[in-house]
């Protein structure tokens, strides 16, 4: 199915508390999984709004401030890498929504979530494939997760420029993996992700910096350059 030829969701729920959720970073080999729901408006509407991966970063970052401005409520959940670790990428991405949701400063009435299934909570809520490109709510959503997601790559990446972690956000990309393989795995890498447990197997951990984990800034959403 096609950008082109999606179908409008029509949702069961017609109130003004729907809150969307979506999810960035199952598939990078380093971070955390960082997920966002928000509640958009309706008095307030924002123009632009689509999946975050078909936006410039530019784009994102417009939409960013004017979802945080104009939102009824929003909230991001995160789990790092050493939860991920221990849950698998799966019940971690899970998790994170479920704190998503509980941090909203508005409780919703109803929930979608992008993608095929909904987390074990007592929200309703359904699944929308392909939600980010079909749901307001879930795009701004999407946008949430990404901008933030990418602050935190950059902030790695200023302390482990060998890795290169502001082109490519974690995933594992030939830089990256030649990193890994050359230099180790930093804290903050997936261990039980295949190429971050080969690399740990055969080259080790990275030794060059201190092995604690890297401190985000407190505000996630202060602008990085």
């Amino acid at each position: 199915m096609t950008r082109a030829s999606l179908t409008p969701f029509e949702c069961r729920y017609t109130g003004r508390l729907l809150a969307g959720v979506d999810e960035v970073g199952r598939g990078p080999l380093v971070g955390a999984v960082v997920t966002a729901a928000v509640i958009l408006n309706p008095d307030r509407p924002i123009a632009g709004l689509a999946d975050s991966k078909k936006l410039t970063e530019k784009r994102r970052e417009a939409l960013y401030d004017q979802i945080l401005e104009h939102a009824t409520a929003w909230s991001l959940g995160r789990c790092d890498a050493d939860e991920i670790d221990r849950l698998n990428i799966y019940q971690a991405t899970m998790l994170a929504m479920r704190r998503a949701v509980d941090g909203l400063a508005v409780s919703p009435e109803y929930v979608l979530v992008d993608g095929n299934r909904c987390p074990d909570w007592h929200w309703p809520s359904e699944p929308v494939i392909k939600g980010d490109s079909r749901v307001e709510a879930i795009s701004a959503a999407s946008i949430l997760a990404k901008v933030t997601r990418d602050r935190e790559m950059k902030v790695l990446h200023e302390r482990f420029p060998e890795y290169g972690f502001a082109g490519h956000k974690g995933y594992p990309a030939p830089v990256h993996l030649n990193a890994l393989n050359q230099y180790g795995a930093i804290p903050e890498h997936r261990r039980s992700f295949r190429p971050v447990r080969e690399a740990i197997e055969t080259v080790g951990l990275y030794t060059r910096k201190t092995d604690e984990q890297t401190q985000f800034p407190c505000d996630l959403f202060e602008n990085i350059d």
